[in-house]
């Protein structure tokens, strides 16, 4: 994108370039990041990215059509030569099923962040507060016979969503993560530890690598455990990677359709059914004051979670489960119309809470009798959608839990479990706190969750892994 051309302008210009109904999204990256392995900083750099969407309305007789193009590094020729590509692809195309009014300025209740507003960047100095602390770890590493491997990342994404409504919407998101793994004895030993918030001085890497250490010290004394269903204790990180497939299987479409979880049996959705006795409410928040995410749809692609039509809808807060019961399910407006329920947007955020909740991971170790505490879950596949079996990996700690105390370290399991199922196990949880995810870390940097004991946890085989 040329300096003299500004975001707004690319977006105007593709809009003027046809006529007809259409929606621009341009959307810039910026990031910085450094990354280490072998206790010795490898790379470290800032970067930018500007992409643009065009989604082109083709209205007929008996319906719409919708083609979606996109292209980086647009600038306003190439933003005209997309518009009048994608308007070329709608005419070919098939009319949409999910075709809806498009979202008009009166509909949105205010604008989230000023249109003209620039891109937000970040740069190596957003990541300035760790760095210090990594180079202490770094060297005590060296001296300590010990590898650290890992990244620290921060990065800020600018959304401008335009449409030939008349709608101007913008929006900033920030996003920032460390994940950092420490190796020992010949790499015999494996430890991983995760965090994220938007600003990274809020992370302690004196903390993380001190947990690190003490998960490589545990792993000295080696406890055999065999295969089986077992009590787990999951930090809330392994509780966040499996309540995010709880979230995006929590589709109206296809629990009406019978193709998930949430279908009730003969037809309909589970809307309501008691998953487990304890009050626990999983769900996202745009207004989420710790962490909160976009206001409003910016999507490039229809599917059962979303509509190209519904851009600009403004989101609003849902819960996937409510108290134990299956709560909203994520509902597109011609969805919604469909099935004869409200609209829900899929969010861009998630937050597990057990009302039971209370203390630290440390104050649920203390309390917890027998147990495999997991550090974190790893190569998450689902293998059926209509109960969600999940099929996984442990990864680089899984600790024994006797009498409130950590004694030593199993080895990693195969995991085969529900997470909608292992609701109804949930014993005991720590307090809800801001998370890491391992598995799903790319995609939910926003999610906060509590520690959680799971009765009956099935550990299916025994892995190799670290």
């Amino acid at each position: 994108m040329s300096t003299q051309e500004s975001p707004q302008e690319i977006a105007e210009r593709a809009l003027s370039a046809v006529s007809g109904s259409a929606i621009v999204l341009v959307e810039h990256d910026s990031t910085a990041d450094v990354r280490w392995a072998r206790s010795t900083l490898t790379t470290n750099g800032e970067r930018g990215s500007t992409t643009l969407t065009v989604i082109a309305f083709d209205e007929r007789s008996d319906g719409v059509a919708t083609a979606t193009l996109s292209m980086t590094g647009p600038n306003v020729e190439s933003s005209e030569a997309l518009a009048r590509a994608a308007f070329a692809a709608a005419k070919s195309a098939p009319v949409a099923a999910d075709a809806a009014p498009l979202i008009a300025p009166g509909d949105v209740p205010g604008n989230a962040q000023a249109w003209f507003e620039p891109a937000l960047l970040t740069s190596g100095a957003a990541l300035s507060p760790v760095t210090a602390g990594l180079g202490a770890a770094l060297r005590a590493g060296h001296s300590d016979g010990i590898e650290h491997f890992g990244y620290a990342e921060h990065s800020v994404t600018t959304t401008w969503l335009a449409s030939t409504t008349g709608l101007r919407l913008r929006w900033a998101q920030p996003s920032g993560r460390i994940e950092m793994t420490a190796k020992s004895h010949e790499r015999a030993r494996s430890a991983w530890q995760g965090a994220a918030n938007e600003d990274l001085s809020l992370i302690d890497i004196a903390q993380l690598d001190s947990q690190l250490r003490q998960g490589l010290a545990w792993q000295a004394h080696k406890i055999e455990v065999k295969p089986g269903r077992h009590t787990a204790l999951l930090t809330a990180g392994a509780v966040a990677d499996l309540a995010c497939d709880i979230w995006w299987y929590a589709s109206a479409r296809d629990a009406a359709e019978g193709r998930s979880v949430f279908s009730r049996a003969g037809g309909g959705t589970r809307v309501g059914d008691v998953l487990t006795s304890r009050h626990i409410t999983i769900g996202s928040d745009p207004h989420d004051s710790d962490m909160p995410g976009m206001p409003f749809e910016a999507v490039t692609t229809s599917n059962s979670h979303s509509s190209v039509f519904d851009n600009g809808l403004p989101a609003s807060s849902a819960a996937w489960v409510v108290d134990g019961k299956v709560g909203s399910l994520i509902a597109p407006r011609a969805v919604a119309q469909e099935l004869g329920c409200q609209p829900v947007a899929s969010g861009t955020n998630l937050r597990v809470t057990d009302s039971e909740g209370h203390g630290t991971l440390d104050d649920l170790i203390a309390r917890t009798d027998d147990a495999l505490l997991v550090t974190c879950v790893w190569y998450n596949r689902v293998v059926d959608p209509q109960t969600l079996l999940i099929t996984g990996l442990t990864r680089d700690g899984v600790y024994v839990v006797k009498n409130g105390e950590i004694v030593g370290a199993a080895g990693n399991f195969r995991f085969n479990e529900s997470p909608v199922g292992m609701l109804a196990r949930v014993t005991d949880a720590s307090a809800t706190s801001r998370t890491q995810p391992r598995e799903m870390a790319d995609y939910v940097p926003r999610i906060a969750a509590p520690a959680m004991l799971i009765d009956g946890f099935n550990f299916s085989t025994a892995s190799d892994a670290l």
